[in-house]
């Protein structure tokens, strides 16, 4: 947008006139109704809690849109359309309500306001919605350890943007501060670091949740709330929500097989000493669960093969331009630092089929030489997706995985994929097997966007998410040497996984190694 355009907008929604137009007054009025039906949900009592949205006109670009706010330490039961504060684009204050006389106090804008300005600034959001619901205040205590709240097959997941039933919903818990603002740079990098996600948990606190409209934001916050009532209910119960099952929560020293109140499994004993089991199981996919040549004579050709014809069918949708958005970024990284096979690709006022004439270009390049980057990752994912549908892939486990993932999961032990693929990859995999879907026996799956899997750091990510007494309760199975020091590092326990076409490991490596899951 040419300087005098956006000057003229900011002028424009700055005016007397319209601070007091019908778009600024409908939000103004649609706001306190909210307060008024969040109050009675528990959400925003004892004046906490906030909500925002922008006003919605057509005549004024999405990022230039005015902000209403209610504000801070007020009855939000009680409010009116000109209690609102009024904020540019920019958290620039433009209006503020008067004060009411005594005993009410005077109004100050949200302390939740530069939160919402960054979830504005991060996602596009169109409404930020942020509840002291009690449901999102104890589901952050069921593991004070965990930073993230996992749950899977349930309904309700369905109403959370890019979700279905099948799928893990991820929500990022951070710490809570003395004072909200506080809670700014922690939020933004729970933005950054899941960027599917469109809440994040305060713990002990509350959650803050957006969407594209109020609408969406109205919707998400519900079935949030509702997924985490329904977690504290199946916690009360004994029941796991983040397994696909939801079977019993089970001790680690003590196990019964699902089904057979007759057979305990014990931990076993080496030397006289307790040998656990394994809380969770972390397994690589290539090499590991899967043939490398699956990956590579199957999987990689596909995608390869399918680029072009992928990205013109689909170059317009959401999915695809986000796509197109990161691999966008990722080739400008390459082209300053003078990765081989990256060319620039057309702005997107270009020809459509020069756009995607790069693009095809670079992923090429990309795929020639096996890089581990998300921007790739995800593209390769939404193309297997539609390989997967029309039934022109299958996935592809050894014979001896099945048999061991029913049994981990008959003894409650977790079982999670780590893997260079998407998730949406990794489940498509599993989803699809020579042996059937396998994702019942799954708990989770960590992609590259925890980091490296060549880097200690991620496997303490990976911990810390779990949320186990010590990294020593999680194994950890692959077939890369790099990967097993780099998990060993992080106090895991691993294991590498010997199949036909691995690469050989260092001589005296040091590390336990097998040949079939059986032997785990």
């Amino acid at each position: 947008m040419a300087a005098g355009v956006d000057g003229g907008v900011k002028e424009a929604t700055a005016s007397q006139a319209y601070l007091e137009g019908k778009a600024v007054n409908d939000t103004r009025a649609l706001i306190a109704e909210l307060c008024r039906h969040f109050y009675n949900l528990g959400w925003v009592s004892g004046t906490g809690g906030s909500i925002t949205i922008k006003v919605h006109d057509d005549s004024i670009p999405k990022p230039h849109q005015l902000v209403i706010m209610s504000p801070s330490g007020v009855q939000k039961e009680r409010m009116e359309p000109e209690d609102m504060y009024v904020l540019s684009h920019t958290g620039e204050v433009l209006a503020a309500p008067s004060p009411k006389p005594y005993p009410n106090k005077p109004p100050k804008c949200s302390d939740c306001g530069p939160l919402f300005m960054k979830a504005y600034e991060m996602r596009d959001a169109g409404a930020v919605i942020h509840s002291h619901g009690i449901e999102s205040c104890l589901v952050t205590m069921l593991n004070p350890l965990a930073k993230e709240f996992r749950i899977t097959h349930m309904e309700m997941i369905k109403g959370i943007k890019g979700h279905g039933y099948y799928d893990e919903l991820v929500i990022p818990i951070i710490e809570n501060t003395s004072y909200e603002y506080e809670l700014t740079e922690s939020l933004a990098k729970a933005i950054e670091a899941y960027p599917k996600t469109t809440a994040v948990l305060v713990r002990n606190h509350g959650i803050y949740v957006w969407g594209d409209s109020w609408i969406s934001a109205k919707t998400q916050s519900e079935c949030y709330h509702y997924l985490f009532d329904a977690a504290i209910k199946l916690h009360q119960l004994g029941l796991d929500w983040s397994t696909p099952n939801h079977g019993p929560i089970h001790s680690p020293r003590s196990l019964r097989i699902a089904g057979d109140s007759n057979l305990s499994v014990k931990a076993r004993k080496v030397n006289g000493e307790i040998d656990p089991f394994p809380r969770c199981i972390v397994l690589d996919i290539e090499g590991t669960t899967t043939p490398i040549s699956f990956v590579t004579e199957v999987l990689f050709p596909y995608a390869r093969d399918n680029v072009e014809r992928h990205l013109s069918k689909t170059f317009d949708t959401p999915e695809t331009q986000a796509d197109i958005k990161l691999l966008r970024s990722q080739v400008e990284s390459d082209l300053e630092q003078g990765v081989a096979g990256a060319v620039p690709i057309p702005e997107d006022n270009a020809v459509k089929e020069e756009v995607i004439a790069a693009l095809v270009t670079n992923v090429e390049a990309m795929i020639k030489a096996d890089r581990k980057i998300t921007a790739l990752k995800e593209l390769q994912g939404h193309i297997w997706h539609t390989g997967y549908e029309n039934n022109e892939l299958k996935g592809m486990v050894f014979d001896d995985v099945p048999e061991a993932l029913e049994k981990w999961h008959a003894l409650g032990i977790k079982v999670y994929i780590y893997s260079s693929g998407s998730r949406l990859a990794q489940r498509l995999i599993f989803g699809h097997t020579n042996h059937g879907d396998l994702r019942k026996y799954l708990s989770g799956f960590f992609d590259t966007t925890v980091g490296n899997k060549r880097e200690t750091h991620s496997y303490v990510e990976i911990s810390a998410s779990l949320g186990v007494d010590k990294p020593s309760d999680i194994l950890f199975v692959t077939d890369v040497f790099q990967e097993a020091t780099a998990a060993k590092a992080a106090g895991l326990e691993v294991i590498i996984s010997i199949r036909p076409g691995n690469a050989p490991l260092p001589e005296n490596h040091g590390l336990k190694t097998i040949s079939s899951f059986s032997e785990i």
